[in-house]
């Protein structure tokens, strides 16, 4: 994920009402892994990214509760 990502990610979240800051795990390196933390400070933040998603799942339930994860193939053409 890029800073603009991350961005677009918060404002979701905001606009669900889910707290939390978006943000690379290593704030010297953006180019790495992204998390969601409760607060902006790097030395006291705690990572929340579980509970965000939990939240986010919660809020978009499966339509068809028990169905398990679905699989599908992309198959080529054959003149391709």
């Amino acid at each position: 994920m890029d800073a603009e990502q991350g961005r677009r990610v918060a404002v979701v979240l905001g606009r669900l009402g889910i707290p939390g800051v978006v943000a690379p795990e290593n704030p010297e390196d953006p180019a790495g892994g992204w998390r969601v933390y409760d607060t902006v400070d790097p030395g006291t933040r705690r990572d929340v990214t579980a509970d965000a998603l939990a939240s986010l799942a919660f809020r978009f339930p499966d339509e068809k509760p028990g169905s398990g994860p679905t699989r599908g193939f992309v198959v080529p053409p054959k003149d391709g």
